[in-house]
């Protein structure tokens, strides 16, 4: 994704430590973990760039995608351990993981697809960040992690979305071990849609993202809102707000338009 626009440092606190990678001309916003030396970790400082970045582009009508990367050899090993250990308070642990969780809830409440592009290691909050994106590109030589608990810490909140994208048992497993996994694996389990070759990373991305911006916007962010919120509900229930807003989504111009050219044997406006 980097040949397309020139990164610009994030408007945030700690904006060094992230590069928000301006809207392109297909809508697609870039956010970059840029602090390699501490394999990406999620400080103070980081979460609270990219929460403002995640605002800035949920305020923008034109965004479409926004991919998570990431530089150096690590994509994100999860929060600051020294950081932590620097103020041995509860009620700081407590604002600490807020804010881990309302950065997370942001992905999801976003309207948009939210990928993470995935070239190294993800532990903890990291593997989080990666469960908490909507799809997921990893090269083969990543490996994902929940490994609090080599420490002494269970990864409570990253459970969270880790057991939502794998089967309990096996979520489970790397809870409790804090064992690792392969990306081949990850993807077994769901963790990540397509693993391959770190040369061809950025090559997988763009094809995902270029079939992902020939859809329309209103569309996804409306089977977005609707996919997160059946899955917490019971099926009855589910099938009421599928109902709901598959009619929506139908009495909407973008899919009166797409019908109309199926039957019209054309290709829909929003594809021009």
């Amino acid at each position: 994704m980097s040949d397309r626009t020139t990164p610009t440092p994030a408007p945030a606190t700690g904006a060094e430590l992230l590069l928000l990678q301006a809207r392109d001309p297909r809508g697609v916003y870039t956010l970059t973990l840029n602090a390699p030396r501490s394999f990406n970790v999620l400080s103070e400082a980081m979460m609270t760039a990219m929460q403002a970045a995640l605002d800035a582009v949920a305020a923008d009508p034109q965004a479409r995608v926004v991919v998570i990367a990431a530089n150096g050899r690590a994509f994100c090993a999860g929060h600051d351990l020294k950081e932590m250990k620097a103020k041995p308070d509860l009620a700081y642990y407590q604002t600490l993981f807020a804010q881990c969780s309302k950065l997370m809830m942001s992905i999801r409440k976003l309207e948009l697809p939210v990928i993470a592009r995935v070239q190294g290691l993800a532990t903890a909050a990291g593997c989080q960040l990666v469960a908490q994106c909507d799809l997921a590109v990893a090269v083969h030589e990543a490996s994902f992690g929940v490994n609090g608990i080599d420490v002494g810490l269970f990864c409570a909140t990253p459970s969270v979305a880790l057991s939502r994208n794998m089967l309990p048992k096996q979520a489970m497993e790397m809870l409790l071990t804090g064992d690792f996994i392969s990306a081949e694996e990850a993807k077994i389990r769901g963790l990540v849609n397509r693993v391959v070759a770190a040369d061809a990373l950025d090559a997988e991305l763009a094809s995902l993202v270029d079939r992902l911006v020939a859809k329309p916007r209103e569309a996804i962010a409306m089977g977005k809102a609707l996919f997160y919120r059946q899955l917490e509900t019971g099926m009855e229930s589910a099938y009421q707000l599928a109902g709901q807003t598959m009619a929506c989504n139908m009495a909407h111009d973008v899919a009166q338009e797409g019908v109309q050219a199926f039957i019209d044997k054309r290709a829909p406006s929003w594809r021009a």
